[in-house]
């Protein structure tokens, strides 16, 4: 599987896509959508699904106009089902003091979920704490996009909506015992061995 950060994001946020064979999946659409496109048409690949690590602002700017443009339904945990859609969960009314909402999402993710990408699976682990349903995206065993939930030798906030720093502490944990050789990418910040992340998180 090819990943590809489409940095910078609105916000600084990070916006990978990911392709495999000639099926695209954009992760946390914070690109332009145009940019987006451009680049899945450059790679000869089609959108399937369109992923979502959680439901903050700055990781969905674009989620409605991929929306409207590719007509690709797109996918959140459960437990953040109803943040796009609402100003002050998302957390754009919380640091502008301004409303800026999303249609939901049309597709409710679970842990342990398993999505298909080209000849390769996607699997999903429920990661709460930095918001009650952040997941990290588990990409054929190489790859772990793992949102806002840990960052290079950090992690996530927990003070905002959904947020809860044992829930986080636990995800974290959880995630420590996945191969140390792993590859992140987060939301935020450069890429880096999952080993060295854990080893380095301020929470652990």
């Amino acid at each position: 599987m090819d990943i590809y950060n489409l940095f910078p994001g609105s916000f600084g946020s990070n916006c990978y896509l990911l392709i495999s064979g000639n099926q695209a999946a954009v992760v946390d659409p914070s690109a332009d959508a145009d940019v987006i496109l451009q680049k899945i048409a450059e790679k000869g690949a089609t959108l399937q699904y369109i992923l979502l690590t959680h439901g903050h602002f700055d990781h969905i700017c674009s989620l409605d106009a991929l929306r409207e443009k590719t007509g690709v339904p797109a996918y959140i945990h459960k437990g953040d089902a109803d943040m796009p859609s609402d100003s002050l969960k998302n957390a754009f009314s919380v640091f502008f003091g301004q409303s800026r909402s999303y249609r939901a999402p049309e597709k409710l993710l679970a842990d342990g979920d398993v999505l298909t990408l080209g000849d390769e699976d996607i699997r999903v682990l429920h990661t709460p704490g930095h918001t009650e349903g952040s997941v990290c995206y588990l990409c054929s065993d190489k790859l772990l996009l793992t949102g806002d939930t840990l960052f290079d030798r950090g992690f996530g906030r927990y003070d905002l909506y959904g947020g809860d720093p044992y829930k986080l502490r636990n995800s974290l944990a959880r995630l420590a015992l996945l191969d140390r050789s792993l590859t992140i990418y987060a939301g935020h910040g450069s890429p880096t061995d999952l080993g060295d992340a854990t080893d380095n998180c301020p929470l652990l």
